[in-house]
């Protein structure tokens, strides 16, 4: 309940109260909050579907899908070690032209194979998707991103909830080194760099920028770059990560092969080719198998060719 007070000192106006009732626990009020939002969502938000209210998650969360727009929402209340993640994931984008244009690739590509889903369960999210992006930007010869601890020397200390959420939000104090790689190259080789990861040794830590041991038994860890305690995949299965290998090593090849990086023009074939060629379902259907044969592929939808002409705009503007 709000309620506007008359101060004490007349100078000073109104003072606004906001009043609740206590909860067993703030997860407790956080989830009860959650419910009533998603059931708001679920009856008057305009446009909004597929509703669902995940409120046993280590994060509550209101999960919908938004028509008109076409935009899955992720909504969660009190946390700001999410906002603090989602500050970074902006910074990250901003300090490259490449790093939107390669994340927004591999989940094009990961959505068009069934390696992501909008519903819970083992796959991989989005989130994880990006972080391992930015990490394998990290690992470059010549680095492309700086990690999260350079990023923390160049800021004041901050804290939340226990957690060290220190990082710059200043670009101009960010020093990028001479990375001239395309977009193409970096697409074939971020499946050529998870195609041959060590998954069943190692975990992907964006604060150090390097592989370090796995400090649990799980197919696949990636530290939660504000809670280095937390796995952030921690839901995804052997069969999933397995899965997502079998397709990196599929597309990496493919990317190999001339006849997938050229257009055809003027010889009357209209099979897909670069991008196009790898969100094709055949890619899927064939993961995994040995044998390496020519395929028929069907033509690519107007969908991907709008997307092929939007990132090549963005990177002539470069």
């Amino acid at each position: 309940m709000l309620s506007y007070v008359p101060s004490a000192q007349p100078k000073a106006g109104l003072s606004l109260e906001y009043q609740t009732k206590r909860s067993a626990s703030e997860r407790a009020g956080t989830q009860s909050i959650l419910s009533v939002i998603g059931e708001c969502v679920d009856q008057f938000g305009p446009g909004c579907v597929g509703v669902q209210k995940i409120l046993q998650a280590r994060c509550p969360l209101v999960r919908f899908a938004h028509q008109p727009s076409g935009f899955q929402c992720d909504l969660t209340a009190n946390n700001r070690v999410a906002m603090k993640s989602s500050e970074l994931l902006y910074l990250y984008g901003g300090l490259d032209m490449r790093v939107r244009c390669l994340v927004f690739s591999v989940r094009c590509w990961a959505r068009a194979h069934s390696i992501t889903s909008s519903i819970p369960g083992a796959w991989i999210s989005n989130f994880s998707l990006t972080v391992m992006v930015l990490f394998f930007l990290q690992r470059r010869t010549i680095p492309i991103l700086p990690t999260l601890d350079h990023l923390k020397e160049l800021a004041d200390k901050s804290v939340i909830e226990g957690n060290d959420c220190t990082f710059v939000s200043d670009f101009t104090k960010i020093q990028l080194q001479d990375n001239t790689e395309t977009l193409e190259q970096l697409l074939q080789e971020f499946f050529e760099f998870y195609g041959t990861f060590a998954f069943n040794r190692m975990s992907i830590n964006i604060r150090k920028g390097r592989e370090q041991n796995k400090p649990e038994v799980s197919p696949l860890h990636i530290q939660n770059p504000f809670e280095p305690a937390l796995n952030v995949s921690k839901n995804v299965n052997g069969t999933q990560l397995e899965r997502f290998v079998a397709l990196c090593r599929e597309s990496a090849w493919m990317l190999q092969q001339r006849e997938f990086n050229v257009p055809h023009s003027g010889t009357g074939n209209n099979a897909p080719w670069g991008l196009a060629a790898l969100l094709m379902p055949s890619v899927s259907q064939v993961a995994g198998v040995k044998g390496r044969k020519k395929r028929k592929r069907e033509p690519a939808s107007e969908r991907i060719k709008g997307l092929l002409e939007s990132l090549k705009n963005r990177e002539e503007k470069s």
